[in-house]
């Protein structure tokens, strides 16, 4: 079974920058499509981003298109997300996750809590006026 391992999050300003790193504890396939979640408290967990082992395609959530950016190394298994020009409301628990998926199938299709097959613990991000 996949274990996932989140790091990178913690405290920072309005406008400021992140980034998440997930680390799969072993060599994810090439038809993996990796996710990130996240969770504000007394919300329910929402779609980020995700992106394709396959095709290197990617999908960001309205919410954070322009600001977020999802990449990831295959050969290290392991997926970033690139958080520029933070919001208060960005302010959760962000969650990376993975499924096996048909290749090259975008990821567009893949944006629901039950889609996932392996979740993180979750790293705590959070922003400060």
């Amino acid at each position: 079974q996949d274990q996932l391992a989140e790091s990178g999050g913690g405290l920072v300003q309005a406008g400021g920058s992140l980034r998440l790193s997930c680390a799969a504890s072993r060599r994810t396939a090439i038809n993996y499509v990796m996710g990130w979640f996240r969770q504000a408290p007394g919300k329910e967990r929402e779609f980020v981003a995700a992106i394709s082992w396959s095709s290197g395609s990617t999908y960001l959530s309205d919410p954070v298109k322009g600001r977020f950016t999802i990449s990831g190394d295959n050969a290290k298994s392991t997926v970033y997300l690139q958080m520029n020009s933070l919001k208060l409301e960005d302010t959760a628990v962000y969650f990376c996750a993975a499924k096996e998926a048909p290749y090259y199938r975008s990821p567009y299709y893949y944006t629901t809590v039950s889609d996932y097959d392996y979740w993180g613990q979750g790293t705590q991000v959070a922003v400060s006026s």
